[in-house]
């Protein structure tokens, strides 16, 4: 089994998911009428926040950063936007916008501007915060429920018998 690029992993439950939920919720200094979510890892926490938050205009994002799957890694290539709303779904709209964790940052800050550039007011938010790997030593998401240093694997991340990563692989 390859070594992971992280120095510990940390698996997480539903309930752990729960918690984290109930964390971020009271965190929230504003109403929001919009959100974006990340896909694929910000699926189901934006989803649960929707819920909670009562967000009814949910919007999707998909990025790709092209260097982290070539040989010439770069951490400071432009992303593409796989699929991305539409500036008037986003024009005015105070915007959360959803991803599970903030690695590099690069990916969340990446929408994030161009929510804004699109005229909307976005804030981000994620479970989980890692301030040793992220590139930007000014930002940070503006609410997450935890801070780590360790790779999380989150419950809807363990192969369910199609997936990519099986229980029997992590140990």
């Amino acid at each position: 089994m390859s070594q992971l690029p992280f120095p510990k992993r940390l698996f997480l439950t539903w309930e752990n998911v729960d918690k984290l939920i109930d964390i971020l919720i009271p965190q929230f200094e504003r109403e929001y009428n919009a959100m974006v979510i990340i896909t694929r890892g910000g699926v189901i926490p934006g989803g649960l926040l929707a819920e909670a938050l009562n967000i009814q205009h949910i919007l999707t994002a998909a990025v790709d950063f092209p260097a982290e799957n070539s040989r010439n890694k770069s951490l400071f290539e432009w992303p593409d936007f796989i699929q991305f709303p539409p500036d008037e779904a986003l024009a005015r709209r105070i915007t959360l916008i959803v991803d599970d964790v903030w690695g590099s940052g690069r990916t969340i800050t990446a929408v994030k501007n161009r929510v804004a550039a699109a005229g909307a007011f976005p804030d981000t938010c994620v479970l989980h915060y890692n301030p040793y790997r992220t590139m930007f030593n000014k930002m940070k998401p503006d609410y997450y429920a935890e801070v780590t240093d360790a790779r999380i694997i989150y419950p809807w991340e363990i192969s369910r018998g199609t997936d990519k990563m099986r229980i029997n692989d992590l140990f």
